[in-house]
């Protein structure tokens, strides 16, 4: 039980993390033109290898 609450909570950030990536796109591009990098990626990044940890 706690396993399967786990792997739905992991899910979730994971979801939300890559919604707010797509979210946020109009303002990384008009930042990367600015200079500045968003380090959204390592978000995604991070909550996606959580989240296939918990699915093995």
């Amino acid at each position: 039980m706690i396993q399967r609450v786990t792997r739905f909570a992991t899910l979730t950030a994971y979801q939300s993390s890559l919604a707010v990536g797509i979210g946020l796109m109009p303002i990384a591009l008009l930042a990367r033109k600015l200079g500045v990098t968003l380090p959204v990626h390592r978000l995604v990044e991070r909550t996606e290898a959580a989240y296939e940890a918990k699915t093995e």
